[in-house]
């Protein structure tokens, strides 16, 4: 009778794991804006690298504790605040000859797969749309770290993701040739996304 009891037991625990909820390995977390950043580099004039910066990123990611590649990314970066240190260019990127940020004041990029390559690398396919063109590209991903937390209570994880796009894919199509041949601004961008994400304390009688 104990040992029928036993094997009662036994099952119902199995039962109860199995009916847990799927996504309950997951735990959300935020873009810290304060903390992150996105950065991008494009020949000029074939000789010279001008590097500039968006400043304001949101977003989210659904981490699975458990399986990397059932996690997933949002990020919405803010074209308005483009900066390579340089206002009259700056004023020239926003114009509708570059990004138009008056009619697509966003960027933004959704992942659909997630895959790990090693241990702390990812490989994160999704749509990046920019001036309104959506295209497929894939981020290399370090990352994300080991959490920690921060003074306030709050845990923090960060990650790096590097890609490269060709800007005409985009629209962004504004070029004048050179006599050599050449022409002012490269067509192939380096893209890298720095981001520091934050899971909230809970507050006090949450």
């Amino acid at each position: 009778m104990n040992r029928c009891l036993s094997r009662i037991a036994i099952l119902a625990s199995l039962a109860t794991g199995l009916s847990l909820p799927a996504g309950a390995a997951n735990s959300n977390w935020q873009i810290d804006p304060q903390h992150s950043s996105a950065q991008f580099a494009v020949r000029h004039l074939g000789l010279s690298t001008v590097r500039g910066a968006f400043s304001k990123l949101s977003g989210t990611m659904v981490l699975d504790d458990q399986d990397i590649s059932k996690s997933s990314v949002e990020v919405s970066i803010d074209v308005n605040t483009v900066d390579t240190r340089e206002p009259d260019r700056d004023k020239d990127l926003r114009s509708e000859r570059f990004f138009d940020v008056a009619h697509f004041p966003t960027m933004t990029f959704k992942s659909k797969k997630v895959e790990q390559v090693v241990p702390g690398k990812l490989r994160v396919t999704g749509d990046l749309t920019i001036r309104g063109t959506t295209k497929e590209v894939v981020l290399d991903v370090d990352g994300p770290t080991a959490p920690i937390k921060d003074p306030w209570g709050n845990q923090r994880v960060a990650a790096t993701a590097t890609t490269k796009v060709n800007r005409q894919d985009f629209g962004v199509k504004w070029n004048a040739k050179l006599d050599n041949g050449g022409v002012v601004v490269a067509d192939d961008v380096n893209i890298t996304i720095d981001v520091e994400m934050v899971q909230k304390a809970a507050k006090s009688g949450d």
